[in-house]
């Protein structure tokens, strides 16, 4: 049985709690919009793709460190992703003993698709904002993240 307090979160629980709450929402809807599509990825491997269309291609350390995942967890959804042909492993043009991972024509073509997916899941988690709202959030989860990553 899930703990109500979980579910629907006291005014008062902690930050830390409100932003894993909220994460897992927001994997639980990317979730269902790619299942409705008919699309069997995890919202790992969404992010993955969403890294790779972004940011260009990468080595694997680099998209593991982008998507937070130690080097097996990656190993493991490059392999899932590349038997699906979303994405392929090309030697790396300065370092020959690297590889660079870059999306396929399949891959960038589902993330054209999947793009509209990420919009409504992210619409949905910030409809009951109002655009100043939306900015302000941002600019606060930015300064708490940067507030975190600061060793100084």
């Amino acid at each position: 049985m899930v703990n109500e307090s979980l579910v629907h979160p006291a005014p008062e629980e902690s930050l830390g709690v409100l932003l894993g709450l909220v994460r897992s929402e927001i994997v639980r809807a990317m979730e269902a919009e790619l299942a409705a599509l008919g699309v069997e990825l995890r919202f790992t491997q969404f992010l993955i793709l969403k890294r790779l269309a972004r940011l260009g291609p990468m080595t694997a350390s680099e998209l593991a460190r982008a998507v937070e995942l130690d080097g097996g967890a990656m190993t493991r959804q490059l392999d899932q992703l590349e038997g699906k042909g979303y994405l392929r492993r090309c030697p790396h043009e300065q370092d020959r003993r690297a590889l660079r991972i870059e999306l396929t024509n399949e891959g960038n073509a589902l993330w054209q698709q999947l793009t509209d997916c990420n919009e409504r899941v992210l619409e949905a988690a910030q409809r009951s904002l109002s655009e100043t709202e939306r900015k302000h959030l941002h600019d606060y989860l930015t300064r708490v993240l940067h507030a975190l990553r600061d060793k100084d």
